[in-house]
């Protein structure tokens, strides 16, 4: 082989790391006395990930190769009337790492769904169980419908039946926080949703919120006349030294940062598809 076949071999080859934050869509809520619904799980490499976990690590990947990303969306909530609980969100995806959609909060006596982070219960029903290290628990509810789990606290434990907190995360290069619960249906008063974009739930009069956007909050729990609060859709951030750029393939929507501190991120915000590196 020539010392130019050489060169592009070794540059076709070359390992680098890959910094990622990649979080699910989040669950949709219940109605009648409903549960928020779980935030999306949340995968970081840069500040803190999700449910209480270890810091993971970086990937090591090839230059000039496709890696598949997928960007969950929310789930909508319980229809008007329903007595199910509310849809899931959808998984996340970057490489090698999934993160799990958010449970669905559950309507009147309906159990909240496990999910990234659970759904919250329906009136005296149980919460959904979180996903390890993406998530916590939704809350089981006493009265009116419990909090869903949020990726950095379960439901309900600031005050009863608001959503559980998200995680802050750097890796943009500002902290922002993503992965809230979803507040339940409330009394007078409407339960909060979580930090990170939890969706608010409705009390006596109003109606429910809907998870934030790429952020992948849960939706908020909603009366039995109207709908539960959707989900808000997940997001895959990448974070990469600035000698390498990104081509973010068809059917994603998304962009390159310019350099900053000795990086490059790429914020992909929705759709399925490949990215690759030169």
């Amino acid at each position: 082989m020539s010392l130019i076949g050489i060169i592009a071999s070794q540059n076709y080859t070359r390992a680098f790391n890959v910094d990622y934050l990649v979080v699910a869509g989040g669950g949709g809520a219940g109605i009648d006395d409903g549960g928020g619904g779980g935030a999306g799980g949340l995968r970081s490499t840069v500040t803190a990930t999700g449910g209480g976990g270890s810091l993971e690590s970086a990937l090591s990947l090839a230059l000039n190769t496709l890696f598949t990303v997928t960007v969950g969306g929310g789930g909508p909530g319980t229809p008007a009337n329903g007595v199910v609980a509310g849809s899931n969100g959808s998984n996340s995806v970057f490489a090698t790492i999934t993160s799990t959609g958010g449970g669905g909060g559950g309507s009147k006596l309906v159990v909240g769904s496990l999910g990234g982070s659970g759904g919250g219960g329906g009136l005296t029903a149980s919460g959904g169980a979180g996903t390890a290290n993406q998530g916590f628990a939704g809350e089981t509810a006493a009265t009116n419908g419990g909090g869903g789990g949020g990726a950095g606290e379960v439901g309900g434990t600031d005050a009863t039946n608001e959503g559980g907190d998200g995680v802050a995360v750097a890796i943009s290069g500002s902290s922002v926080t993503y992965a809230g619960g979803g507040g339940s249906r409330g009394g007078v008063t409407s339960p909060s949703g979580g930090a990170g974009g939890g969706g608010n739930g409705a009390g006596d009069s109003g109606t429910p919120g809907n998870g934030t956007d790429n952020l992948g909050g849960g939706g908020g729990g909603g009366r039995l006349v109207q709908n539960g609060g959707a989900g808000g859709s997940g997001v895959v951030i990448l974070r990469y030294s600035d000698t390498r750029t990104i081509t973010i393939g068809a059917g994603l929507t998304g962009s390159e940062s310019a350099s900053s501190g000795g990086y490059k991120r790429a914020t992909i915000t929705a759709g399925t598809g490949n990215v690759s590196w030169t």
